[in-house]
């Protein structure tokens, strides 16, 4: 964070007293988060605290933020927001589920898909002035959640070759948050050249009693897939936050001859994936089950946050499971 941002931060704070606060805020802090320091925290809480009774607390191991969330619902919050990446607004999704308490979020992580979808900006001091906007054009509004093995995720699940792509740079924060999506560019050359080039996994979906053989799957609760940069990555088509169903992907082959053509129809702005040869898109679907076809495991990620190695991927939605602010 530059000096610039802090001193903004430190304007808009200073404009933000004449209003007495009337509603609860936490404040769930992931202090691991790309651009998230102990200057930042402060700054940010002191702002919205210029609207909202604000209390903040910060994250200490995986699946924390899932358990301040059913904390901060059952002890009467108006309000949770999650200051992070994905994973952390994922965890505190998976807290208030079916509680009622709405859910925002702050740009803290490297990519903030979720926090792009619902129109938060991705700079933290316009993030934290649309917060504090917010407080005086309050609607709270439900949305779904999808469902991957009783998790719940807000606009993506993957299992094969993209949860591959996370695994490694999960392995890797410093150089995730010093090169962004030029370091998942790389992890996803080194997870294809390594699993698929030769005898890669290989998946079957089944959905509504149709099969589809592969080696990756893209699950979507949303458009889009993710970003790179400032580019939406789009996959799956036909699906919305609020319309009870899932769309996604799934590559049919991985191959040297293949990727070039998929990687451009990701990236292009006209281009569909879909249309593509190797890989078959579904959508209006509510449930769909992946599984390995060759009794290898396979790498599951939600959210951007890698889970691990399964064999079996069950998926579901959890219609209007969530309510959110934005």
């Amino acid at each position: 964070m530059t000096a610039t941002t802090f001193d903004a931060l430190e304007r808009l704070a200073g404009t933000m007293g004449s209003t007495k606060p009337s509603k609860r805020m936490l404040v769930i802090v992931n202090p691991y988060a790309t651009t998230v320091s102990d200057r930042l925290k402060h700054l940010v809480v002191y702002a919205l605290q210029g609207r909202y009774q604000v209390d903040s607390v910060e994250t200490e191991a995986r699946g924390h933020a899932t358990e301040l969330c059913r904390e901060a619902a059952q002890e009467g919050y108006d309000v949770v927001c999650a200051f992070g990446g994905d994973g952390t607004v994922n965890e505190a999704a998976n807290g208030l589920t079916g509680s009622g308490t709405p859910l925002t979020c702050l740009p803290g992580g490297s990519t903030n898909v979720f926090a792009r979808i619902l129109g938060i900006p991705n700079d933290v001091v316009d993030a934290t002035e649309h917060m504090l906007r917010l407080a005086d054009d309050w609607r709270p509004r439900p949305i779904d959640l999808g469902i991957v093995n009783e998790r719940r995720f807000l606009f993506t699940a993957g299992i094969g070759l993209d949860a591959s792509v996370t695994r490694r740079v999960d392995a890797r924060p410093r150089l995730k948050a010093r090169f962004g999506p030029w370091f998942y560019a790389s992890a996803a050359v080194g997870a294809f050249t390594k699993d698929y080039v030769v005898r890669p996994p290989k998946l079957v979906a089944e959905i509504g009693g149709e099969t589809i053989d592969g080696v990756t799957a893209m699950v979507q609760n949303t458009m889009p897939y993710t970003y790179f940069a400032r580019r939406p990555i789009e996959l799956a088509e036909g699906v919305e936050l609020d319309d009870g169903t899932l769309a996604g992907v799934v590559l049919k082959r991985a191959s040297l001859l293949d990727m070039p053509t998929v990687t451009f129809r990701a990236l292009s702005a006209s281009a569909r994936i879909v249309k593509h040869r190797r890989v078959s898109g579904f959508s209006g679907v509510e449930e769909l089950t992946i599984r390995s076809r060759d009794e290898r495991e396979l790498p599951l990620q939600v959210d951007g946050d890698y889970l691990g190695f399964v064999p079996e991927a069950t998926f579901g939605v959890d219609h209007h499971g969530l309510q959110i602010v934005a």
